[in-house]
């Protein structure tokens, strides 16, 4: 029953994550293609967007054309004599004002669209009736000026002006310039045919060819603008997708996080489940390996028993390491701290392996800097790390070979001990698997005693629980030197640290 929850909850929470995952990215996905798609042969993709800019431009240069209309006004009027251009620029200001409440009624609504086309056709009816108004001043002439063109050139100008000022103030409303401009160029048109002058002939050429050329840069800026609108949107796009891949990446991260926790918890708390069973079977094949209840009739269960027994002994230090390790790693392993020297401690250690040792012909050699002071340690936990070390040293050591231990000060007043044999060694890309959990090198897996890979990253959070550091240095057919490390801080009797250079070598000297 246990099963079929656990089974549930993994689905439960896979399927949570992958659909908000797969929803939410495919959301992004499909409406950053769908706006590029549709802004690829024109404006529809982007005319909301662009008739919002328009709007915003237009209420910025909203003081412009009456400041521009005044002063052609003002000048016009000196240079007719009279006030035949004043209706003429009320009629202006007030159509300007007109598209003015438009464009601030439009910044004030919801720009969807539905809407976006009957606004653009509301702006470019707009700018025809200010194309109106200019047509008005296009038709107008000064009969005081009498031969001279000064009043030819004045128009002239103020008509180039009026058509630069609409290109650039109407840039996001496409065809505002043609539009604003068609009913100028009809009344130069007319009165150039009418009167059959030179100086009105070249005046509507002069206006056309403007009109054409300020369209032909307004079109270009415009596709300039829907290109940076493309790309804004799509980096935002792509910006929405990083965030909730992020978002993603953080839920299946925390996720991970708790179910690794949830079974360091479970196997910490099985310690006494898992080892009661095994502590009985340990315990009743020795009983019947030893004969300590009368000899076997048969002597092939004594053997048996025996290989029972030694199997159960491997068992139980398989759930020890993986158990040591759950605890670690679920924070529920406590260190009971006392004083200890460290240099007893790796004497009772080389004394449990010596034995084994001896079986191959390995020799121990001990390198003991004298009058060492105690540390401030677990000993249970040191033991524990100097013993792992010696058994791989001992274990990944051909027959005749050489160990060596060496226990001494570290150059920042801390204590170290040393451990290293002339083993086959281990390979500099193995190294990071060694020290991973369940990881072995190629060495260990061929060799006949395998091991589970917990020994070493059980040496590395011990160390690192007592503020320490772990090294391991190794060559293939040289061998390998691992190195424990205890910090200064928790000497009792502490040395000051080396700080020349001179007397840091001896010290480093020690590691090798």
């Amino acid at each position: 029953m246990s099963s079929g929850v656990s089974t549930s909850t993994d689905k439960n929470i896979v399927d949570k994550s992958r659909s908000h995952r797969n929803k939410a990215v495919s959301k992004a996905v499909r409406a950053t293609r769908e706006r590029l798609q549709s802004s690829a042969n024109g404006s529809h993709g982007f005319a909301r967007d662009a008739l919002a800019l328009h709007i915003n431009n237009v209420l910025q240069a909203a003081l412009i054309i009456p400041a521009f209309v005044a002063i052609v006004a003002a000048i016009g009027t000196y240079m007719v004599g009279d006030a035949s251009l004043l209706p003429w620029a009320l009629l202006t200001l007030a159509v300007h004002s007109i598209n003015l409440l438009l464009a601030r009624r439009a910044s004030r609504l919801e720009l969807t669209s539905a809407n976006t086309s009957r606004w653009q056709r509301l702006f470019l009816f707009g700018q025809l009736l200010m194309g109106l108004c200019w047509a008005i001043f296009a038709a107008s002439e000064c009969d005081a000026c009498g031969a001279e063109n000064g009043y030819y050139f004045f128009k002239g100008g103020a008509l180039l002006l009026a058509i630069s000022i609409t290109a650039i103030s109407n840039v996001s409303l496409r065809l505002a310039v043609i539009v604003g401009f068609i009913p100028p160029l009809i009344a130069l048109s007319v009165v150039s045919i009418t009167g059959e002058r030179a100086m009105d002939i070249a005046l509507s050429g002069m206006c056309a060819t403007a009109v054409l050329l300020f369209h032909y840069i307004s079109d270009r800026l415009y596709r300039s603008n829907l290109t940076l609108m493309s790309y804004q949107s799509e980096k935002d796009d792509l910006i929405a997708e990083l965030e909730v891949a992020k978002s993603v990446s953080d839920e299946a991260r925390r996720r991970a996080e708790e179910a690794n926790l949830a079974k360091s918890r479970f196997l910490a708390s099985m310690s006494h489940e898992l080892r009661t069973p095994l502590n009985a079977i340990l315990g009743f094949s020795e009983v019947m390996s030893s004969e300590v209840l009368g000899p076997m009739a048969n002597p092939t269960y004594k053997e048996y028993a025996a290989d029972i027994h030694r199997s159960g002994q491997h068992l139980l230090n398989l759930i020890n390491e993986i158990l040591d390790l759950s605890r670690i790693e679920a924070g529920r392993y406590e260190l009971t701290e006392e004083a200890l020297s460290l240099l007893e401690v790796a004497e009772d250690c080389i004394g449990m392996v010596q034995l084994r040792a001896r079986a191959k012909n390995i020799t121990i050699h001990q390198q003991f800097e004298p009058n060492m002071p105690q540390v401030w340690a677990d000993e249970k936990s040191i033991r524990q790390v100097l013993l792992n070390l010696l058994s791989n040293a001992v274990k990944f050591t051909n027959q005749g070979g050489e160990v060596t231990v060496k226990v001494g000060w570290t150059a920042g007043g801390g204590q170290y001990v040393a451990i290293k044999d002339n083993g086959p060694g281990i390979a500099e890309e193995e190294i990071p698997i060694v020290l991973s959990a369940f990881g072995q090198g190629s060495i260990a897996i061929k060799s006949a005693e395998q091991g589970t890979g917990l020994g070493l990253p059980i040496v590395q959070a011990i160390l690192a629980k007592h503020d320490g550091q772990f090294i391991l240095r190794s060559k293939l057919r040289e061998g390998t030197e691992v190195i424990a490390i205890l910090p200064a801080t928790r000497v009792l009797q502490s040395v000051p640290a080396v700080a020349d250079t001179q007397a840091v070598e001896p010290r480093r000297k020690s590691f090798a």
